[in-house]
């Protein structure tokens, strides 16, 4: 199977030819755009990235900011913020070719679980005709969370992902290491993960997995981790992808270059070039 790997940070904002010459330097064959905290590339920039990522092998994905969800009580302020972010997170994949924008699925915000993914669903619904009226109809991807009692479990992501197929599953496997407290520590829990998400995938989409050590207390993450001072292991994730042969994406949220490569050497004999 195809497998590219990469840092959840484009790790230049100087100019694109930087960010993709460290890209290559490091032996990456991914990058995630990071939006999280705010937006800080322009179309020109994204544009250009796009070109020379395309030419260097490098697939891209954007992480929209923290703060476009969907799924909101009201339509005030804060869901039409969210739409312009995701709006503008799609203009900014579409300019630099990326192949899915990840975003967060939001909170319960008092609701049974039923009722906030049907409001999370009905939002991205009417999002999805505003971008497709601007030419901007980009996958999306919508992420588990490492919040046991919040909304974004795995069920809940594929609840939505089957309702909508330009909606993908992002399998954050560090999330899950935390919300059961610990139990991804063999092959047979990545795999069933990633069979679930199989389903739910249309064909040749490929599996969009965040991969990092993770601290948690209580089944919720706390921080992230340097890889080898928690306990969730790169290795079974690489014998369960192998039992696929849809292609992945495996974005590394290491808070250090160190655990970057330390994870990629694992997943190296997986890894293949296009």
């Amino acid at each position: 199977m195809l497998l590219r790997f990469g840092p959840a940070r484009v790790p230049s904002r100087e100019n694109p030819e930087a960010a993709i010459e460290l890209l290559l330097e490091r032996g990456y064959s991914a990058c995630e755009i990071d939006f999280e905290g705010g937006f800080w590339m322009d179309y020109p920039w994204a544009e250009r990235f796009g070109e020379l990522a395309r030419e260097a092998g490098i697939v891209l994905s954007v992480h929209a900011p923290i703060a476009g969800f969907m799924g909101h009580l009201d339509r005030g302020k804060k869901f039409k913020m969210a739409i312009g972010m995701l709006d503008h997170s799609a203009g900014v994949a579409l300019a630099c070719g990326a192949e899915v924008v990840v975003f967060h699925p939001g909170f319960l915000l008092g609701r049974e679980r039923a009722d906030a993914i049907d409001g999370v669903v009905e939002q991205l619904g009417e999002l999805r005709e505003r971008l497709e009226g601007k030419g901007r109809g980009v996958p999306f991807g919508i992420e588990i969370m490492g919040r046991v009692r919040e909304l974004g479990t795995a069920e809940d992501v594929f609840a939505v992902a089957a309702r909508l197929p330009w909606v993908r599953p992002v399998l954050d496997f560090a999330h899950l290491h935390a919300v059961t407290d610990g139990g991804f520590t063999g092959v047979d829990a990545f795999a069933g993960v990633l069979e679930a998400a199989d389903e739910v995938l249309e064909p040749g989409a490929p599996f969009h997995v965040h991969f990092s050590d993770i601290a948690f207390a209580n089944r919720n993450e706390t921080k992230h981790l340097p890889y080898g001072e928690g306990t969730l292991r790169a290795e079974p994730l690489r014998e369960a992808l192998a039992r696929f042969e849809r292609p992945a994406t495996v974005i590394t949220e290491s808070p250090n270059e160190e655990s970057h490569q330390a994870i990629r050497a694992v997943l190296a004999t997986t890894i293949q070039s296009a």
